[in-house]
């Protein structure tokens, strides 16, 4: 069971993914996102949106999150948080739900414009590795 952060801790990593916004790459859009995590090990992961001219490639700071996720060792996201280019709470997409479930798990918190919520109430009734078995 992942134990909730305090509101300093959550405040924190709100922090990061603003900092990780910072160094988003939104020509298009210019919608820039932020986004940040805690592993299970402790280690803190974040990343930014990149957008690329063929709009369909364009990568999401869930995917930066996930890839430093793996590319220091993997583990088990606890705690996440995403955020827009003005650094207010944004919720993450279907697609990126279902990356941040899958390497999560139902029992990861996310912040939320309405406070923490766990990812199984953000993703109900969700599609994972369990259901390839």
């Amino acid at each position: 069971m992942v134990t909730d952060l305090t509101a300093d801790g959550w405040a924190r990593l709100q922090e990061e993914a603003v900092e990780a916004m910072a160094h988003a790459y939104a020509p298009y859009s210019n919608y820039q996102v932020g986004a940040a995590a805690i592993v299970d090990d402790g280690r803190h992961v974040s990343g930014c949106n990149v957008e690329n001219a063929a709009y369909g490639v364009a990568l999401c700071a869930e995917c930066g999150v996930i890839s430093s996720l793996h590319r220091g060792g993997g583990g088990r996201l606890t705690h996440f948080v995403c955020v827009d280019g003005d650094g207010a709470i944004i919720m993450p997409c279907g697609r990126c739900r279902q990356l941040l479930y899958e390497n999560g798990g139902p029992d990861m918190l996310l912040m939320t414009g309405a406070g923490v919520r766990r990812m199984d109430e953000v993703l109900p009734d969700a599609f994972g590795p369990d259901n390839l078995a």
